[in-house]
């Protein structure tokens, strides 16, 4: 599986959504799962690279696919307690395809879950290996990232595209987009130099401050649907 190095620390992989790698002296975390028709790949990162838990930014299936398999295969799997009724799969709710919750539903109830006994808790402030979390609120209301010595990973706060840089996720995507926005804004005012989405390659400050100035949008068109 080809890894890339977007920072010092962090390795990655795409399936369907970033998964990162992250190691520091306090440990090994992995970041999110990808999407389940992934699992087989999914599998052999875990085994290879055995992280101490799984951190899941949020419940949606592109980020949280293969939650269940992480469990199954004795990893702790660490989440916003906001997010773990659609882990556990109690609240089927789920905003893809935009504008068909009954869709969103079915293709939620047919995903694979984790047990209650292997999914944990992680509140805003909290540091796990290292890493401090972060509540990102507005894609989901549960959604948290990572920040260490400059970098945060920012799951779907805001997306990566290659040729326009920064984006937020459609707006029929976002639980609360001007949440989302006001998210995007306190990223855009922390002391990073680094901003790693969810889908796509690494942000600089001066992308993540760009996008943040032009709320006056309904929301980006990107080509990840997040």
């Amino acid at each position: 599986m080809k890894l890339e190095r977007p920072s010092p620390g962090i390795g990655m992989t795409t399936l369907y959504a970033n998964v990162y790698l992250l190691s520091t002296p306090q440990g090994r975390l992995l970041l999110d799962t990808g999407t389940v028709n992934h699992a087989p790949a999914f599998a052999r990162l875990l085994r290879s690279f055995d992280p101490d838990a799984v951190v899941v930014t949020h419940s949606h299936i592109d980020h949280a696919g293969n939650a269940f398999l992480a469990a199954r295969l004795g990893y702790p799997v660490l989440a916003h307690p906001l997010e773990h009724d659609r882990l556990l799969g109690h609240d089927l709710s789920m905003p893809y395809p935009a504008g068909q919750p009954g869709v969103g539903r079915l293709v939620s109830r047919l995903h694979p879950r984790p047990g209650a006994e292997r999914l944990g808790a992680l509140y805003p402030g909290d540091t796990v290996r290292g890493w401090e979390v972060v509540h990102l609120p507005g894609h989901t209301d549960g959604q948290i990232g990572l920040q260490r010595d400059g970098v945060l990973l920012a799951a779907d706060a805001v997306l990566s595209h290659p040729r326009t840089g920064a984006h937020l996720p459609r707006e029929g995507y976002n639980w609360d987009h001007a949440v989302a926005l006001q998210t995007l804004k306190k990223v855009a005012d922390l002391d990073l130099h680094t901003v790693l989405p969810g889908h796509g390659r690494a942000l600089d400050m001066a992308q993540v401050r760009a996008r943040a100035v032009r709320d006056d949008e309904p929301g980006d068109r990107a080509e990840d649907a997040a």
